[in-house]
């Protein structure tokens, strides 16, 4: 990943709201034994005190980052976290840190 893509994801990820919908989707993948989980956007409209328009376009945000995937089941909107690119940031973060010691 080069330092554009992961500016892209930081820019993503500035704004607080959007921050912590992007947590409460990793935590529904955390609480759960199923590899695939997903969170259910109705479950974090009402933990969070936002619009669901404004939900929406943060979702649109988060996923045009690739950090998450969504899709409708039903009359449902799901979101997961992307692992794979989370667990490459993750990566990134430690190897930038070993570098300065």
């Amino acid at each position: 990943m080069d330092t554009k893509e992961l500016a892209r994801i930081f820019k993503a990820l500035s704004n607080e709201n959007r921050l912590e919908l992007y947590f409460q989707i990793v935590r529904s993948a955390e609480k759960s034994f199923d590899t695939n989980c997903e969170c259910f956007i109705n479950d974090v409209i009402s933990k969070l005190n936002i619009g669901a328009p404004t939900i929406s376009h943060h979702l649109k945000e988060l996923s045009n980052a690739n950090l998450i995937f969504t899709e409708k089941k039903g009359k449902f909107l799901v979101a997961r976290a992307n692992e794979e690119l989370l667990n490459e940031i993750c990566s990134i973060l430690t190897i930038k840190r070993d570098e300065k010691k």
